[in-house]
């Protein structure tokens, strides 16, 4: 058979690359959209199926569960059967599950929605990252993965700004019906343009055992630390604690687990790395949550009036992501990523001066510097744990940055939580204690602060991590004593 040119191979290379490029960043919009465009449309979702409190806060917590839940094992199933297979099946499932979603009936059939939801979004969190790092060499791997980080934070502006007119104009039934085209073009995009399958892992056998106990540690976790300080919440931590003290006995006695625990245990720029990730996740996510109903209780503005405040962060994050991915393909990833840490820390530590009265000046430059901050932070790292991993491992290193990343934004609203039940109890936020709920609000965001500081160490911890100028095998790891 005749061989290829150079120049034919390397424009084939490139067409592959744009493909990976475009579905990863389409994979990486409409997830976190359709996230906040939900949030946005829970009150108009609670008026048609009656649904009280509880039962809102699960239509958008099962699919963080179910997420959580099947992301290791699903990336792990990729790196056996193919990152581009389980990506494929991943967004046929997440757009069904979207149709199912705006057709359901009542609450309880939107939240088992929400569960496949949930799962498909795991196949597609679990992947994206991985078939970029498979298909971008390390010299321009980092550029790739800004672009895709970027796509995620413009989904994230978008979704409460463009969940709430769709809900007001269309129906909040519309929110979910806008994902069913997403979909079906990124499928199509995958079959016409994407070439190729990466599966280094191929022939290894998959963990099942592993999976369940991981499993079960992870949801108990997360949803132990929602229930906080409650004694379901301390119960639920005790089987967490149970579960995943079984899994790491599991897993290290097996010859291929799910997650290869030696990536913590003997790569000190994964485990650190992705430490990091979690610290910054569990000291960044609630702030907008915080935030808002800080702007709605206390400085009375209407939800449209805070969403525009509070949208400045996460269009920081899109603009300088890409400039964040490109800097670290040429410097240290801990240089960059550290800086940003820091520049959060910095950023929430001006919100220790919010009071009744503060400027939205002072607001938005206190966001704009944390989402410069997290620009910085999270493209360097995402592109340093990829890069410290060999292919065959491309998945799950994927899949347990997105695990860090869900765990992270459960232990923030948790940690919130927990505050917020120290000051105000049970009662509601009225005139009568703002003071109180502020005092709440200095208490968390001098909590988040000191982690993001913890942070800025682990992040400086994980030792030289050097971009290469050629191969896709990952970057160049020096070990402990070399750093």
């Amino acid at each position: 058979m005749t061989q290829p040119t150079p120049s034919a191979a390397s424009s084939s290379e490139r067409s592959i690359q744009q493909a990976a490029l475009w579905v990863a960043m389409l994979g990486a919009f409409f997830t976190p959209f359709m996230g906040a465009a939900v949030n946005i449309a829970l009150p108009a979702i609670g008026r048609e199926f009656t649904l009280p409190a509880l039962g809102l806060n699960w239509v958008a917590t099962a699919y963080l569960l179910s997420a959580a839940l099947f992301l290791v094992p699903f990336g792990r199933l990729a790196d056996i059967v193919g990152r581009k297979k389980i990506y494929t099946w991943g967004v046929g499932v997440y757009t069904l599950a979207s149709a199912l979603c705006a057709m359901a009936p009542s609450g309880g059939m939107l939240i088992a929605f929400r569960i496949v939801q949930g799962l498909g979004g795991a196949m597609i969190f679990g992947t994206g990252v991985a078939i970029l790092t498979s298909v971008f060499p390390a010299g321009k791997r980092g550029s790739a993965l800004g672009i895709a980080v970027s796509a995620t934070y413009l989904g994230l502006s978008l979704g409460p700004v463009l969940g709430g007119f769709l809900t007001e104009q269309l129906g909040w039934r519309s929110i979910f019906w806008i994902n069913v085209p997403l979909g079906l073009a990124v499928m199509a995009l995958i079959f016409w343009k994407l070439a190729g399958e990466w599966a280094e892992a191929k022939g290894e056998s998959f963990d099942w055992t592993g999976s369940l106990w991981y499993g079960v540690g992870l949801v108990a976790l997360i949803y132990g630390f929602s229930r906080l300080p409650g004694t379901a919440g301390l119960v639920a931590l005790g089987v967490a604690l149970a579960g995943l003290g079984i899994f790491v006995w599991q897993e290290r006695r097996i010859r291929q687990p799910v997650l290869d625990l030696e990536l913590f245990l003997h790569n000190r720029v994964f485990a650190m790395s992705t430490l990091a990730a979690l610290i910054n996740y569990s000291a960044t996510f609630a702030v907008g949550f915080l935030l808002s109903l800080y702007l709605q209780y206390i400085q009375a503005l209407s939800p449209a009036q805070a969403g525009l405040i509070l949208i400045v962060q996460p269009v920081i994050m899109a603009v300088f992501s890409p400039l964040a991915g490109k800097t670290s393909d040429r410097v240290e990833a801990r240089v960059v990523a550290s800086l940003g840490m820091a520049l959060t820390a910095a950023g929430l530590l001006l919100l220790l001066a919010v009071n009744a009265t503060t400027p939205t000046a002072f607001l938005l430059a206190s966001l704009a510097l944390m989402g410069f901050g997290f620009a910085l932070f999270s493209s360097p790292n995402t592109n340093a744990v990829m890069g410290s991993v060999e292919r065959r491992h491309f998945g799950v290193a994927s899949a347990t940055l997105g695990t860090m990343r869900l765990t992270g934004q459960m232990l923030s609203m948790g940690m919130t939580m927990l505050v917020m039940a120290v000051y105000l109890g049970h009662d509601a936020i009225t005139p009568a204690n703002h003071g109180r709920f502020l005092a709440s609000l200095h208490t968390t965001f001098l909590i988040f602060s000191m982690l993001c500081v913890a942070g800025v160490f682990a992040s400086l911890a994980r030792g030289r991590n050097l971009p290469r100028s050629g191969g896709r095998g990952g970057s160049r790891i020096f070990p402990a004593g070399e750093a």
